[in-house]
This record gives C-alpha cells, sequence and structure tokens, in this order.
C-alpha cells in the first residue's frame, strides 16, 4: 500500500507564491539559497525548474551577489513599463473616485467601475487603458475591487438589505 501524499488545505498554490513575494526577505532568502547551491557545484539549468525562473535569471543573481552583495539580490525600482499617466493625472484620478460622482460626467450610475474609469481618462487625458491595467492603476493608487452586493427581488426597494452568503 502507497504512502498517501501529504496535501495542502486551505491554501491554493498561487496563494502561497504571493506570500513569498510579499515579503522582500523570502525573495532575497530564496535567490540567495539558489546561489548557494550554485556555490555547491548545482548547474543552473538544473535549478530553473525548482526555482521556476530561467537559467538566466539565476545566472543573473549570481553575478550580481558577486558583484554587489545582498543588495544585489533585491528587485530595483523603476522596473517595468513606465506609466503614461503622470503624477499629478494620479492624484486627479485618486481624488476623483474619493469625491466625484460618476453621474457628475455623464454616466448613469453613481458607482466608478474599472471601464467607466477608462472612459473617463480617454475623455479627459486622451489616453486609452485595458480593464487589466485600469485595476493595476487603481490598486497603485489604493483602492481594492469592490464586489456590487447582490439584493434579493421580493425585498422591497426601501428596505433592501444585503445578502448574507454562507
Amino acid at each position: 500500500m502507497a504512502k498517501p501524499v501529504l496535501k495542502i488545505q486551505g491554501y491554493q498554490p498561487e496563494d502561497i507564491k504571493a506570500l513569498l513575494r510579499k515579503d522582500e526577505r523570502y525573495t532575497i532568502g530564496l535567490r540567495l539559497y539558489a546561489i548557494y547551491q550554485v556555490s555547491l557545484g548545482q548547474p543552473s539549468r538544473k535549478l530553473e525548474e525548482l526555482y521556476n525562473t530561467s537559467f538566466k535569471q539565476i545566472t543573473n543573481w549570481v553575478h550580481r551577489f558577486e558583484q554587489e552583495g545582498i543588495e544585489g539580490l533585491k528587485d530595483k525600482r523603476g522596473r517595468g513599463r513606465k506609466s503614461k499617466l503622470d503624477e499629478e493625472q494620479l492624484e486627479r484620478i485618486k481624488q476623483l473616485l474619493l469625491n466625484e460622482s460618476p453621474i457628475d460626467f455623464g454616466f448613469n450610475t453613481a458607482t466608478w467601475t474599472g471601464p467607466l474609469v477608462i472612459d473617463w481618462i480617454r475623455k479627459y487625458f486622451g489616453l486609452e487603458y485595458k480593464k487589466a491595467q485600469i485595476y493595476n492603476i487603481l490598486k497603485s493608487l489604493g483602492f481594492s475591487y469592490q464586489k456590487e452586493r447582490e439584493y434579493s427581488r421580493k425585498q422591497a426597494k426601501r428596505s433592501r438589505k444585503p445578502l448574507k452568503k454562507g
């Protein structure tokens, strides 16, 4: 009879990965351990699957560690594409979401949504964004996704209360 396989309950693999990325110390520790294994003679091509990254990235970690020490293993700021929106425009969007209603701008709803923000940015700043990117921008401004609450059809309009799930 085979031994039972150990299973994780309550967490999905992507949840665990997010926890690892949440704290820079874990990221640095993981990279340092990969470098340690290289120092023991493990080839970077063999480690790429274990660390879920390319052998070239592991090689980059080794070179940066040799040149800069632990500091070389930290993520550098300014990576990725630069925003089309400047700081002033981002602040305007933040104030818009906090203090103004979509109704003030001709939309037929009182709640800001990603697509409405996309339309507003297109109209006032002349910039195009996709839905996924707008949610990244909103997150960077300190906003989070809020799911609309469901209501029973039988409830009177004046006494609607959110349904409780579970």
